[in-house]
C-alpha cells in the first residue's frame, strides 16, 4: 500500500469537526466552511480552525485586556473565539467598541453596551466583515491568556526539585500539611 519507508508516517493529528455537540456551534461551523470555501480569506479560516477547538484551547478573554488591545483602533471590530467575561479591575468607564465573541458574560455584555458598544455574534459578523476585512487589522483575532487556567500551575518541575515554582496538590494547607516533618521542630525535624 502506502511507502511508510519513504516518506514516512504522518502521524500529525488535527480536528475536522468540534467534538461538542452544541448545534449552534454546528451552525456555525457550516456558515464559516461555506466562507472559507468561496472566500479563500485566511481570517475565515482561522475562526474555522478555532471553532473546533476544545474548551482549553479557546480560554477567555477579559474586558480589562479587551480594552487595552483596543486601544487606537476603536472603528475596528474585535473577534474572540471564546468567552468575553467582565473585569471588576475596569473601574473607568469602558469605552465604546464593537465586539464578536462566542458568548459575554452576562455583566461583561451589559458593560460594553452601557457603553454605548456593540457585542455581535458571528453569524453577524459575517455579514458585516465576510473577508475579515475592517476587523482589528493588528491581530485580526484576539484570544485570552492560554495558561492562566489553575490546572496550569501545577505543571512542570515536580514541586521540591530546587527552583521548582509547581503547585503541589495538596489535600488543604493546614500546619499539618506539608509543613509538619521537616519543616519544624516540633515535628522530627526542621531544614
Amino acid at each position: 500500500g502506502i511507502d511508510l519507508v519513504a516518506g514516512g508516517r504522518n502521524k500529525k493529528t488535527k480536528r475536522t469537526a468540534p467534538k461538542s455537540d452544541d448545534v449552534y456551534l454546528k451552525l456555525l461551523v457550516k456558515l464559516y466552511r461555506f466562507l472559507v470555501r468561496r472566500t479563500k480569506s485566511d481570517f475565515n479560516a482561522v475562526i474555522l480552525k478555532r471553532l473546533f477547538m476544545s474548551k482549553t484551547n479557546r480560554p477567555p478573554l477579559s474586558l480589562r485586556r479587551l480594552v487595552k488591545f483596543m486601544e487606537g483602533k476603536e472603528n475596528q471590530i474585535a473577534v474572540i473565539v471564546g468567552t468575553v467575561t467582565d473585569d471588576k479591575r475596569v473601574c473607568e468607564e469602558v469605552p465604546a467598541m464593537k465586539v464578536a465573541a462566542l458568548r459575554f458574560t452576562e455583566t461583561a455584555r451589559a458593560r460594553i453596551i452601557n457603553a454605548g458598544g456593540e457585542c455581535l455574534t458571528f453569524d453577524q459578523l459575517a455579514l458585516r466583515a465576510p473577508l475579515g476585512q475592517n476587523t482589528v487589522i493588528s491581530t485580526v483575532l484576539l484570544r485570552g491568556p492560554k495558561n492562566a487556567r489553575e490546572a496550569v500551575k501545577h505543571f512542570g518541575p515536580a514541586p521540591g526539585v530546587p527552583h521548582s515554582h509547581t503547585k503541589p496538590y495538596v489535600r488543604s494547607k493546614g500546619r499539618k500539611f506539608e509543613k509538619a516533618r521537616g519543616r519544624r521542630n516540633s515535628r522530627g525535624f526542621k531544614v
